[in-house]
């Protein structure tokens, strides 16, 4: 494996049950989609890159960046208050920050955390929540109900190490999530083996401290999350162990062990890492990247939920670190940091996925979102 020290920023990905941007007609078809990209400034990426899809002409065609939103690893938008979208910046004293929807600059806050990697919004409370991945922290900050412009924040500091000194030696939140029942956030802490529940007060606008709501197998170091769009589920994808693991959700807040899967095919032994997780709306398909394998795998959800492989295909570049799915245009887009590059997968009837042989150039392409 790379040296972590050298690769961890590289290695942080962005969302869960795709991005939280909503979808605005193009003009044109009513299949038409907008997307914004961000990336890495020491890749390459010049900023955050609008994308656009013509499915009449089955074209697209990246923008020219917007400048001044650098090193955007993640971000939310587009209903919060004023129509706002927020960035995280991810650096050593990291911050969130807010825009209009003409991406002109309403305000910044900090993140009173490290190297902040992905952020969660609760729309009718105007709140919003961001994981701090090297000091292993969540913020939780009150927006503003006009401008949308985060508040100072509410820490929360986690505690413990797992069994990989290389990779688990403190505490590193790496998501964070509402439940769907807005009783909850969770958070996803990778460096200890641990999700984490506060319970949240969506009228006064607040967080209890945490509890331990699910133990990983030691050194399995949990990712991201996804909720199961109908059933009391979640999947945990584990970066380390290279694994989905089905999660029977409960209302208290915690969830217990169901069933574990392998993301990578059957007798691989090259380094890995488990990436970004992506459920589709009927909860049929379930959609993972790895990266060192280079692929995408696709998982058939059966009627209770239980997943089994479908397929493995490769990512179309390197190092895919985020995959968007677009139902209504029938596409998976997956995201290849390291080699710039957005590839575009078509969903077949069997939900498999095949390639079109449409790559986009985006310079250290970290998230992709639609707007």
């Amino acid at each position: 494996m790379t040296d972590w020290t050298t690769t961890r920023r590289s290695a942080l990905t962005a969302m869960a049950a795709t991005i939280a941007f909503p979808a605005v007609a193009a003009g044109g078809g009513k299949r038409s989609v907008r997307l914004i990209a961000g990336t890495y400034a020491r890749e390459g990426g010049k900023g955050v890159y609008p994308i656009s899809f013509d499915p009449d002409r089955d074209t697209w065609q990246v923008g020219t960046p917007i400048s001044g939103i650098d090193d955007a690893s993640f971000g939310v938008g587009g209903g919060g208050p004023g129509g706002a979208y927020y960035f995280v910046r991810e650096k050593a004293a990291g911050e969130i920050a807010a825009y209009a929807p003409d991406w002109s600059h309403r305000g910044t806050a900090p993140t009173a955390g490290a190297d902040p990697c992905y952020v969660a919004i609760d729309r009718a409370s105007a709140c919003l929540a961001v994981a701090n991945y090297s000091s292993g922290s969540v913020a939780f900050h009150r927006l503003d109900s006009r401008t949308g412009v985060p508040g100072e924040p509410v820490v929360f500091r986690h505690t413990g190490h797992g069994p990989n000194k290389a990779r688990q030696e403190a505490p590193h939140a790496h998501w964070v999530g509402f439940s769907p029942d807005r009783r909850w956030l969770h958070s996803v802490d990778l460096g200890t083996d641990t999700i984490l529940a506060y319970r949240f007060d969506p009228r006064a606008r607040a967080l209890a401290e945490p509890v331990a709501a699910w133990r990983a197998p030691p050194g399995a170091g949990p990712r991201h999350l996804v909720h199961h769009p109908r059933r009391p589920l979640a999947y945990v994808v584990c970066e380390l162990s290279n694994t989905v693991t089905m999660l029977d959700a409960h209302a208290d807040g915690s969830f217990a062990t169901r069933h574990t899967v392998s993301t990578l095919p059957s007798g691989y032994v090259g380094a890995s890492q488990a990436a970004h997780i992506a459920i589709d709306q009927a909860g049929r398909r379930l959609y993972v990247s790895n990266r060192g394998h280079d692929s995408v795998a696709v998982f058939a959800l059966d009627a209770s939920g239980v997943p089994s492989l479908l397929q493995h295909i490769p990512s179309g570049g390197k190092w895919p670190r985020f995959l968007l799915v677009l139902e209504a245009q029938r596409r998976v887009l997956a995201g290849n940091e390291r080699s710039g590059t957005l590839a575009i997968f078509r969903i077949e009837p069997d939900g498999r996925l095949t390639a079109t042989g449409q790559t986009l150039s985006v310079p250290g392409v970290v998230f992709v979102g639609q707007i």
